[in-house]
């Protein structure tokens, strides 16, 4: 008997590498995360019409802007249906903080606005019984403003309701999310108070 060689063993089999999946498509510039809004549409305009501009800043301030004036003209919200508007809330607020000592002066500081738009705001709130004004007794040029009885008792429900409002609208993003927003809009608020207090001066 002559030996033969042992049969040569099958080809391994080749094995056919999976597909990759297609790259991602890039996150539009001054689109977070890659929503879609408003914003990111002006955006694209700009950088059509003027791609030597760098849109970063209105990516940011674009969309602080429109969610303050989202905020300002929402409808059926707590303080629409009190008949306050958000500047005389903020000013509602104030006093509810400060007690019965604050002044023009201070609620102007307190709420970022000229003493002019102060002034209208509590001549409104006091012709509707919510704020009490009374003289200094020093200084009668002086005034010193308080909640009445009526705005006390307003403000504590209505509070409770426009906390609980703004936190649905905010629910979507989530507790990390929420506070990640908080902190970098602090550091923006900061930052502008600092940068825009040295231009006025």
């Amino acid at each position: 008997m002559t030996d033969q060689d042992p049969p040569a063993p099958p080809p391994a089999s080749r094995t056919e590498k999976p597909a990759q999946p297609p790259p991602a498509s890039p996150v539009p510039s001054g689109s977070p995360g890659g929503a879609q809004d408003a914003v990111t549409e002006v955006l694209r305009q700009w950088r059509e019409l003027r791609p030597d501009l760098d849109t970063t800043p209105m990516a940011v301030i674009g969309r602080v802007n429109r969610c303050a004036a989202l905020l300002q003209h929402a409808a059926g919200t707590p303080l629409g249906r009190a008949g306050l508007t958000r500047a005389e809330y903020d000013t509602l607020t104030a006093l509810y903080r400060l007690g019965s000592g604050a002044t023009p002066g201070r609620l102007a500081r307190e709420t970022f606005a000229s003493g002019a738009a102060v002034t209208k705001r509590l001549r409104s709130l006091a012709a509707r019984g919510l704020v009490e004004r009374r003289a200094d007794e020093r200084d009668r040029r002086v005034q010193h403003v308080s909640l009445s009885e009526d705005g006390r008792a307003l403000m504590d429900r209505l509070l409770t309701e426009q906390v609980g409002y703004e936190t649905s609208l905010l629910d979507g993003l989530g507790p990390e999310r929420n506070a990640e927003l908080a902190s970098a809009l602090a550091e923006l608020l900061s930052l502008l108070e600092g940068t825009l207090a040295r231009h006025a001066g």
